[in-house]
C-alpha cells in the first residue's frame, strides 16, 4: 500500500472518502458483544489499514513533540488495542511494547499474532478507564476512535488520569478520534460502507450510517454493524452487532484534559500522512498529541 493510501485507515468506524477510492480501520474498547468477540472478523474488516505508515506518523510526532529531557522512544503502551496491530509493529521495530484491552478474546488474539510473528509483546487484560501497570511508558496511544467507548465525562477524565500516571516525564499520549465534521457538517468526510479483497476471500462491512442517528442529549449513536466474510472455497458468514459510540467534541476533550491534570495539548492533526491541522479542509480525523507535564 502506498503512502497516499495510508490515509485511508478507517475499518470498523469511519471510512475516508477520497476521489475514486474508499478504505478504513478500527479500534475498540469495552465489553461489547458481537464483532469484538470475533477477532478474525475484526481483522478482516480492518484489512485496509497501512499500520506501518501510521506508526511512522506516531514516531515522527514523538520526535517532534516530546518534552525537554525526554530521551528516544523506548516503551509504548497501546490502549483499547484489540489485536494490537500498532503495538506489534512497534515491537517489530525494537520498542518495548505493551497492549491493553478489556476483551479476553482480543487479548488472546494479540498474543497469538505476536507469537506467530516472533515479536515480544506484553498483553494486559484491563479497563482503559482505570488501569494499573507497574511501569511507565514514553508513548501511550489509543487509535481509531476507541475513545468513543467512554460514554461519560467521568469515564474520560478517569481514563486521562490513568494515562498521565503511566507516562514518563515529557512522554506523549496520542489519541485518534473521529473528525467533528462527520457530526456537524452537512456533508460527511467519511463513509460507513466498504469492502476489500483479502488473500483468504472478500469482506464487506457496514458500520453505522443509514438510520443510525446521534442522540442530541447523550451524543451517543447506536451504530448497526454488519461484517460479511466470504472465504475462498469456504462458507459465507455474517456477524451483526449494535455498538454504542460516544462522540466527543474538541471543547469537551480540552475540558477533560484540564480536569484530569498532568497533560497538556502539544499538537492537533487531521491526518497521518500529511500532518494537516485538524481545521484543514482535507482533515478527516481529530488526532490529539498530549504531553506529560
Amino acid at each position: 500500500m502506498s503512502s497516499g493510501q495510508s490515509a485511508v485507515l478507517r475499518c470498523a468506524r469511519l471510512v475516508r472518502l477520497t476521489a475514486g477510492r474508499t478504505a478504513g480501520a478500527v479500534g475498540h474498547h469495552g465489553r461489547v458483544p458481537g464483532i469484538y468477540d470475533e477477532p478474525e472478523f475484526y481483522e478482516a474488516a480492518c484489512a485496509y489499514r497501512d499500520v506501518p505508515a501510521e506508526v511512522d506518523a506516531l514516531l515522527r510526532w514523538f520526535d517532534r513533540h516530546r518534552g525537554l529531557g525526554a530521551g528516544s522512544l523506548r516503551s509504548v503502551l497501546e490502549l483499547a488495542a484489540g489485536p494490537a496491530e500498532h503495538a506489534r509493529e512497534m515491537a517489530r521495530r525494537g520498542h518495548a511494547a505493551t497492549a491493553l484491552d478489556l476483551s479476553a478474546a482480543m487479548c488472546a488474539r494479540a498474543r497469538e499474532l505476536a507469537g506467530a510473528a516472533s515479536v515480544s509483546l506484553t498483553v494486559v487484560e484491563a479497563d482503559m478507564r482505570d488501569f494499573s501497570i507497574p511501569r511507565q511508558f514514553d508513548l501511550v496511544i489509543t487509535m481509531l476512535n476507541s475513545l468513543c467507548h467512554l460514554p461519560a465525562l467521568d469515564d474520560l477524565v478517569q481514563h486521562l488520569t490513568s494515562v498521565a500516571r503511566h507516562l514518563t516525564a515529557g512522554g506523549l499520549y496520542i489519541a485518534e478520534l473521529a473528525h467533528p465534521a462527520d457530526y456537524f457538517s452537512a456533508e460527511r468526510r467519511t463513509s460507513s460502507e466498504w469492502s476489500s479483497e483479502l488473500a483468504t476471500g472478500t469482506v464487506s462491512v457496514r458500520w453505522g450510517g443509514g438510520k443510525d442517528e446521534i442522540d442530541p442529549i447523550t451524543q451517543i449513536t447506536r451504530e448497526h454493524v454488519s461484517v460479511t466474510y466470504r472465504r475462498r472455497g469456504g462458507p459465507v458468514r455474517t456477524v451483526t452487532d449494535v455498538v454504542p459510540n460516544r462522540f466527543w467534541t474538541a471543547t469537551e476533550l480540552t475540558a477533560a484534559i484540564r480536569l484530569a491534570g498532568g497533560l497538556a495539548v502539544a499538537a492537533r492533526y487531521g491526518d497521518f500522512d500529511r500532518d494537516s491541522p485538524v481545521d484543514a479542509a482535507e482533515a478527516w480525523r481529530m488526532i490529539l498529541v498530549l504531553r506529560r507535564e
